[in-house]
Formats: structure tokens, C-alpha cells, sequence
């Protein structure tokens, strides 16, 4: 039986640092405001750099950390929201950057659950045994998807790449998943809408930023994923002491604050750095998980189990728990 595991992390965001204070020269706004409301203290705002340049970056940082050629990679999938065009693909443009050649290349979207459900699917790819190397990316150039004069939704956002190479292993690494979605509730968080526009058809108009019923959304985290979390944990007979961390989205420090409780798991097992980087959406599960890396804690030995989780727009939710 063929197995994956994840063998390499890294992460990327651009030099330019926008604090609290710098947003309240611009809006109506205050770093205690924010702060306390979401426990942001800044983000990352890119200048020039694309969401394929913030991910092609992640992508040389993996082969060179891993040694490995660019002509070994098998696959590259960029979980994303805010690509650079609907086509090509920001992962075909990733595979043109660093000259993976051989790799098939492809985008997934679901928000902020979009890099569990890529790293679920590499995990099919590689256990389907016709693949043995593949990297997955979350990026994310969300300045360009919020409203800057809306300060409800754009306090929130930053701009990151964060990701993984992911390889054929002989033992088993990831133990659990569970992934959800829930279409009937997607009105809650949305972005880019695209109206119609043909000489055939009645034209609708296009509404590309992010609108949120914060409300709702912060709701549904608490609760639902929660339990689902919960759940998953309890499904394979685990315990709080069996999971070293558990790395979830970054959104906001009080839904981290209230998900531990409903989970019954110490808050110190939940690391934060929304505080630097903001809402990266599909790039702030690996840029924290790359993060932990860096600080020792995660040795990536495969001695340490972690459970990572996204969730948002779509609805969409998703739970992974896995050997690193």
C-alpha cells in the first residue's frame, strides 16, 4: 500500500507591512478597534507581486529545502480565490515559473478550506500509486478582493503563500479527514461574482468584493466546526493528548478563543499568527504550519500529530489529522 506524507513546508509574503495605525489614515478606523475585535495587528500587502509570484516563490523555497528537481514533481495544485486570471491557471503558472515540466497542474477553490481540500486530494493522488511527488500551495492576493473603504471586511485580509511538497511514503501520516460543504449558506461570505453579459442575455452586474455576514460566519465556526472537529477526534478514538497541536484557519483570535473551549482542548495547543498576517484565507493554514517549522514546533520527524482545519466560504469546512 502506498501512503503520502508531508516531507517539506514553506511559506512567502510580501515585504510591505501595513499596520492597524497605517489603515486608520485611510479609514475610519483604530488599532484598538481592530485589535480587540479580531486580534489583527497587521498584514501583508502586496506591491507588485501576483498570487502566482507569492506561490512560485513557495514552490523554489520546496525544491531547493528538499533537494528535489523540478522534473520530479508529478502534480502542482494552488488552493485559491483570488487567482491571476481564470486562465491559465495560477498553478500552470507556478509550473512555468519553476519549470516543473512534467508536472499536470491545476487551481481548487473553496476559500478557507481550499488548502485541506487540496492536501486531501494530493493524499488520493499519491495513495492512487501512479504519483510520488506533488506540491500544494495556498496563495492569496486578497487586497485586490476587499473594499478598502469598507472597514468591516477590510481590516481583515492580508496577502501570503504558504505550502507543502508532498511525497510516497511506506507508513501511513495522514490518519483522518472529514470534509464539508454547505451551498445553501453561501451567501454568507462572498467574493467576485461575475454578472452576465452577452448581446443573448439580460445583463446582471458584477460585485467583485468580499461581502460577509461576520455574524453568521463567526457563528457557524464556533458551533459547527467545533463539533465537527470534536467529532473527527472522537471517530478515531484519540484523545486531547494524542494531538500535539491543532492548526486551524486564521480568522480572527476570539473564534480560536471559543473553538478551543467547545473542543475541550487547551487553548496553548492552538497557535495564532493572524496577528502579523491577517486573513490569508487559503494561505493561512500552511504559512502558519510553515511558521511552526521554523520555531521548532513541529520537528517533522514523524513523531508529532497535528490537526489541521479550514473552513468558510461555500460554506465549506474540513478537518485533517496527520502524522508530520
Amino acid at each position: 500500500m502506498v501512503y503520502s506524507r508531508i516531507s517539506h513546508v514553506a511559506h512567502y509574503a510580501p515585504k510591505q507591512v501595513v499596520s492597524n495605525d497605517d489603515l486608520a489614515t485611510i479609514m475610519d478606523t483604530s488599532d484598538d478597534w481592530i485589535a480587540s475585535r479580531t486580534g489583527i495587528k497587521n498584514r501583508h500587502i502586496s506591491e507588485n507581486e501576483t498570487t502566482s509570484d507569492l506561490a512560485s516563490h513557495v514552490a523554489a523555497q520546496l525544491l531547493f529545502k528538499s533537494s528535489v528537481q523540478a522534473s520530479e514533481i508529478d502534480f502542482i495544485i494552488v488552493a485559491t480565490i483570488t487567482p491571476d486570471s481564470m486562465m491559465p491557471s495560477t498553478a500552470t503558472r507556478v509550473q512555468a515559473q519553476i519549470g516543473a515540466a512534467n508536472a499536470f497542474a491545476f487551481d481548487l477553490t473553496a476559500a478557507c478550506s481550499g488548502f485541506i481540500f487540496a492536501l486531501a486530494t494530493a493524499d488520493k493522488l499519491i495513495q492512487s500509486g501512479l504519483y510520488r511527488k506533488g506540491l500544494v500551495i495556498g496563495a492569496e492576493t486578497f487586497s485586490k478582493a476587499v473594499d478598502w473603504s469598507d472597514r468591516s471586511t477590510a481590516v481583515l485580509f492580508g496577502d501570503g503563500a504558504g505550502g507543502v511538497l508532498i511525497e510516497a511514503s511506506d507508513k501511513r501520516h495522514f490518519l483522518a479527514e472529514s470534509l464539508h460543504s454547505d451551498g445553501s449558506r453561501g451567501e454568507s461570505l462572498t467574493s467576485g461574482k461575475i454578472g452576465l453579459s452577452s448581446p443573448f442575455s439580460q445583463k446582471s452586474e458584477n460585485d467583485p468584493y468580499v461581502k460577509m455576514d461576520g455574524r453568521a460566519i463567526f457563528d457557524f465556526a464556533v458551533r459547527e466546526v467545533s463539533a465537527n472537529i470534536k467529532q473527527l477526534i472522537t471517530d478515531i478514538n484519540f484523545s486531547s493528548d494524542d494531538l500535539d497541536y491543532l492548526l486551524l484557519h486564521q480568522a480572527n483570535n476570539r473564534i480560536l478563543d471559543k473553538m478551543a473551549k467547545k473542543i475541550g482542548i487547551s487553548r496553548e495547543k492552538f497557535p495564532a499568527n493572524m496577528m502579523e498576517y491577517g486573513n490569508t484565507s487559503a494561505a493561512s493554514i500552511p504559512i502558519l504550519l510553515s511558521e511552526c517549522v521554523d520555531k521548532g514546533m513541529l520537528k517533522m520527524d514523524g513523531s508529532q500529530t497535528i490537526l489541521l482545519s479550514g473552513f468558510g466560504g461555500g460554506l465549506t469546512w474540513g478537518s485533517l489529522i496527520v502524522k508530520i
